[in-house]
């Protein structure tokens, strides 16, 4: 495996890579010369600046992970990573701390003109009047965004005395309780607030959230942060608000339109540097010692393990699994998987919907990793190439599939069982159901039979006429072929006297061996198939 890593991490992050994959440090390179190589690695790993767009991404044909030093991904095409199945991973509580501490250094420059204050003295002005600041005690803060760093800083800056509020629409009403954080609506906000901090992902819903409109709304004299991502405040707006002192103060370590970082920057022009009472720093947010380091050994761990085929972690493109419930739900993963793999093995008829029925246990967790399972197993006989966990749900709607995902808690005979319903384009519906017991899987249900054998990558399944010596035939064609019985289920159908059988062998089986069972008077049709 070959990573190369455009963007500086951390020495300790560069080791941990090298003792599981060939790394290439290349830092700065022009865009034309990433593009030229792309498609020699399997991950990359880049911060803030290189833009993982969607060319990139198709140039990168042996691309397999994309690593983000850092939390935010709006310098990454999730659509089209997710489309190729690539994962995206990220480092969401590496710098979260330094963040953090960054935002209230810059509300405490902003609040007490500690910058202007620095570039006076430095020039032989001390007139210490033309620095009056105010306090933060007794002040309202308004935070949006109650992530992760959003809650840090509430818990600081309630210790300096402060009122905090919150405007978050997707976090419950528990989260603002334990941070002793009121929640509120933006528009309150906006109403109630001396200080502002943004704390929200780059989104097409939160870009430009803050503009002219909501700065209308704020108290006279506000100051605002912005230590979260360019472009979540209007800038021409805020440059307006400022000039007319509606905003009393603004601190920004993010700006819409960026320059390139460590180099000189001599044509570089933002109005906002105009302003004397705008503080601008050259996106520091991350940029201490302590999260540079977490950062980088976090996602040269993060990308070692999913190259290694270990989906658990900070998968941006992935539901969102704790580790200790994805090694419960792996079972669940590999008995869907194999579930949804016998469809295209027994069926060439298209499939028009897929339903998913957790019962019992299962269905109190989050189960959105193990469909994914399911589809990549029904799909993967059909498309071959190009289809994963990451991109399964995407594909089957290219494909004109409706996914159905149902959880009921009442279960008869089984603590768990998932049923597996799949509905073809002539209306005929195939319906597959399995359980778990510890680690080890079993299908319960195939196709109408009731059943319970292990599904292994070596079968045959045959449908034949319920009669005396079939087992024996087919025992006599296979022992031809050298090839041994491992197991062996036998599911009748009293109503039209066949069988289903369902043969565990102990090596692949050929086309001439399936062909020869065919042709036996009693088989009515055998097929080998494989649970991955």
């Amino acid at each position: 495996m070959k990573v190369i890593v455009t963007e500086r991490i951390s020495e300790n992050g560069i080791e941990y890579l090298k003792k599981y994959v060939d790394v290439d440090v290349k830092l700065g390179l022009e865009r034309k010369e990433l593009l030229d190589i792309i498609d020699n690695y399997d991950a990359i790993i880049v911060r803030s600046v290189t833009k993982v767009d969607k060319e990139l991404i198709e140039k990168g044909k042996n691309l397999k992970v994309i690593g983000r030093a850092g939390n935010g991904v709006d310098n990454i095409d999730l659509n089209t990573a997710t489309k190729k199945g690539i994962i995206v991973v990220n480092t969401p509580e590496g710098n979260i701390i330094a963040a953090a501490e960054h935002t209230i250094g810059l509300m405490l420059s902003i609040a007490r003109n500690i910058p202007q204050a620095y570039n006076g003295c430095k020039n032989g002005d001390f007139k210490r009047n033309r620095y009056k600041g105010v306090e933060l005690n007794g002040k309202t803060l308004g935070i949006i965004g109650l992530g992760r760093i959003g809650s840090l800083v509430a818990t600081r800056l309630s210790s300096f005395n402060m009122n905090v509020i919150a405007y978050d629409p997707y976090i419950p009403d528990s989260r603002f309780e334990k941070f002793g954080v009121q929640k509120v609506t933006l528009d309150e906000l906006l109403e109630q607030s001396d200080f502002i901090t943004i704390h929200t992902p780059k989104t097409e819903e939160t870009l430009g959230m803050i503009g002219e409109k909501e700065l209308k709304k704020v108290k006279k004299g506000v100051r605002i942060v912005n230590c979260a991502r360019g472009g979540l405040i209007n800038e021409e707006a805020l440059y307006n608000a400022v000039k007319e002192g509606t905003v009393a103060a603004a601190a920004l370590d993010v700006l819409l339109i960026e320059p390139v970082y460590d180099k000189e920057n001599k044509d570089f022009h933002n109005p906002l540097l105009e302003l004397p009472n705008v503080v601008v720093t050259p996106h520091l947010g991350a940029s201490t010692v302590e999260a540079q380091n977490n950062v980088g050994i976090e996602v040269a761990r993060e990308v070692v393990t999913a190259l290694s085929g270990k989906l658990y972690g900070n998968i941006v493109n992935l539901p969102d699994v704790k580790a200790d419930e994805f090694n419960m739900l792996k079972p669940y993963m590999r008995l869907c998987e194999a579930m949804g793999a016998l469809y295209y093995q027994i069926n060439e008829t298209p499939i028009s919907t897929v339903e998913i029925i957790y019962r019992g246990k299962i269905s109190k967790h989050n189960t959105d990793i193990v469909s994914l399972y399911a589809l990549k197993g029904i799909l993967k006989p059909a498309l071959k190439e190009g289809v994963s966990i990451i991109n399964a749900r995407i594909r089957a709607k290219e494909m004109g599939i409706e996914v159905i995902e149902g959880k009921v808690e009442e279960i008869n005979h089984y603590s768990s069982l998932v049923i597996l319903k799949i509905t073809d384009t002539k209306g005929s519906m195939s319906q597959f159901a399995g359980t778990t017991y510890g680690d080890e899987i079993r299908i319960v249900e195939c196709l109408g039979h009731k059943v319970n054998f292990e599904p292994t990558d070596y079968m045959l399944f045959v449908r034949n006429k319920d009669v005396p010596g079939v087992i024996g035939h087919i025992g006599n064609v296979l022992s031809e072929f050298g090839i041994n019985i491992s197991s062996m289920h036998v599911s009748p159908n009293k109503s039209d006297g066949t069988a289903l059988m369902i043969v565990n062998t102990d090596k692949e089986i050929p086309h001439e061996a399936v062909d020869a069972l065919n042709n036996l008077n009693s088989i009515l049709r055998a097929r080998a198939v494989k649970a991955s």
